[in-house]
């Protein structure tokens, strides 16, 4: 393997193969115990920890792009790059489970007690993935009564406490959507617009289940009790006093992700709106990697406390649910109708949402 400024340097030697090759050091073996699994359970990890490095790399330069103000094509199509390739990794790291798996409850006990105080919630890396990416230290769950700071050595909680005071990816979404030109354009704003469409469209909804003839009363009083409830809740969206608690990121922010969510077709938000899709691709890897650790942990060791002292199985299910990010955007799902009961967009706004193309001047 040539390079252009040096000698040649072998593939071994670019790889610094000597190094990760020699690092399965097996603690059966130190103890003279026969534990073929160590090998598989050592690699895995270390595995899932260079790929933790790399989504870490992926996202410096997705954050480096949302730092620029205004944020032009170009790094928008960096950042939906490098997210895809996120998604595609954490794909990757829920399917490790399933090698994983591949031993047995008895082939772990050989080396289980082996492992001393070591576990994965010290893993440094997961908790910065988890932290760059909207994960706060107020929305983590208590480990056993404590916080995940201190089962870090004291370097590693100093590096989790600077990405935590760092803005994080959540927020770098939050005041980009925030920027989004077409929700208030002149007179138009998207706010009024659609909030009467949506509340028209589940009136009609609410008229049309009152006279409906094949459900019986009971069953029409409990769905017009939900579509009551749905239009109630629709307030939260663009009512300030009714916002707060209701969402995580900005109603400004909310607005502009329904707007993008809701217009897709239109030629400038095509980019925007795989953008949205692939952070909820992402959180949703991440809720199945974190669901299938815990089933693997139950699978493992049943119901005894994990390696490091933990509540095993347990803590892993509840952090399936309670850690998620982007639950802002799984939310809009409640929100959308048909795109025959869309409002239309005024021509201007329309005009602003088209690629222009300028011609060539004639020969």
């Amino acid at each position: 393997m040539a390079t252009s400024s040096g000698p040649e340097i072998g593939y071994a030697d670019y790889l610094r193969l000597d190094k990760i090759l020699d690092a399965q050091d097996l603690q059966s073996t130190k103890f003279g115990r026969e534990a073929h699994d160590e090998m598989l359970f050592i690699v895995i990890h270390q595995a899932y920890e260079l790929w933790f490095k790399q989504i870490l790399h992926e996202l410096d330069r997705v954050q480096a792009n949302f730092a620029n103000t205004p944020l032009d094509d170009s790094r928008l199509g960096q950042i939906l790059h490098s997210l895809l390739r996120v998604h595609e990794i954490l794909k990757l790291l829920v399917h490790q489970i399933d090698i994983l798996e591949t031993m047995t409850p008895q082939d772990f006990l050989e080396f289980r007690d082996l492992l001393t105080s070591g576990s994965g919630f010290q893993s440094l890396q997961f908790r910065l993935v988890e932290t760059r990416l909207g994960l706060s230290p107020e929305h983590r769950l208590l480990y056993d009564g404590t916080g995940v700071h201190s089962r870090l050595k004291s370097d590693e909680r100093d590096a989790l406490v600077a990405a935590e005071q760092t803005q994080s990816l959540v927020e770098q979404l939050d005041a980009w959507l925030s920027r989004t030109p077409f929700v208030k354009a002149g007179s138009f704003a998207f706010s009024e617009a659609y909030r009467t469409a949506v509340l028209d469209f589940l009136t009609k909804d609410i008229k049309t289940l009152s006279a409906h003839e094949g459900l019986d009363a009971e069953q029409r009083e409990a769905e017009t009790r939900a579509l009551e409830k749905a239009k109630e809740s629709f307030k939260a969206l663009f009512e300030p006093e009714a916002y707060e608690g209701a969402w995580r990121m900005s109603p400004e922010a909310v607005q502009a992700a329904l707007f993008i969510t809701v217009y897709r077709d239109r030629p400038v938000l095509h980019m925007p709106s795989r953008l949205l899709a692939t952070l909820m691709d992402i959180d949703e890897a991440m809720t199945l990697w974190r669901y299938r650790h815990a089933l693997m942990v139950e699978r493992m060791i049943g119901v005894k406390i994990g390696t490091g002292g933990s509540s095993g199985h347990e803590y892993l299910r509840k952090t399936a649910e309670k850690h998620r990010i982007f639950t802002d955007l799984f939310h809009l799902s409640t929100y959308l109708i048909p795109r025959s009961a869309l409002p239309e967009l005024p021509a201007h706004v329309e005009r602003m949402m088209k690629f222009v193309y300028a011609e060539e001047p004639a020969e």
